[in-house]
């Protein structure tokens, strides 16, 4: 098959898959998770429930889809700040920060549509979440790991220990009101990073 042939079928591929994570998504903050068929989806992407059975078995494995699809363009943009050029201690607060206000963000998200709770009880459990975690707690060790080796962040403990005390201490920013109190935790958890006098 010639190349651009393949890219031509794979671009298409892409699209409908894009099109249906995003149609099922409306479709469940607009209507509920139970509410939600296949055939609503198919509908809404504008193909054939057949074809929409070729890419997904039912509407569950369509919303975990969509959700590893959120969780990768999140650690891409983590990935993104954490490659910056700067100082070990800089990337490292910006990585802290962006993920803090991702956390918030996600739950404010999940509080304020009609029907976030539901979804957030099916995509926030479950083994798909493994990988990321992994690859968002790599990402924190490699910068904790630079920035001690830089003087900018404490020595004394283990890094994986403040690989833990910073990815917990910041989950609760799902629970504050404001960007700002996001900010103010941050910061917060930073001056817990630092080397002691």
């Amino acid at each position: 098959m010639p190349k651009l042939w393949t890219e031509t079928i794979e671009a298409h591929r892409r699209a409908v898959m894009d099109a249906t994570l995003d149609a099922a998504a409306q479709l469940v903050a607009e209507q509920g998770l139970r509410a939600v068929t296949m055939s609503q989806i198919a509908e809404r992407t504008g193909i054939g429930r057949a074809t929409l059975y070729k890419y997904f078995p039912d509407v569950d494995a369509i919303l975990h889809a969509w959700h590893e699809r959120q969780i990768e363009a999140h650690l891409e943009q983590l990935a993104a700040i954490r490659d910056r050029p700067g100082e070990p201690g800089e990337r490292l607060a910006a990585v802290l920060e962006a993920y803090a206000l991702i956390q918030h963000q996600r739950t404010h998200r999940h509080r304020h549509e009609p029907h976030g709770g539901e979804l957030a009880a099916l995509l926030h459990r479950g083994e798909h979440l493994a990988p990321a975690q992994q690859r968002l707690r790599t990402m924190v060790r490699q910068l904790l790991t630079e920035a001690a080796a830089a003087g900018e962040v404490r020595a004394d403990m283990a890094v994986e220990e403040l690989v833990g005390y910073c990815l917990h201490a910041l989950e609760a920013a799902g629970g504050l009101r404001s960007a700002a109190a996001v900010r103010r935790l941050v910061g917060l958890t930073l001056a817990g990073l630092r080397p002691p006098p």
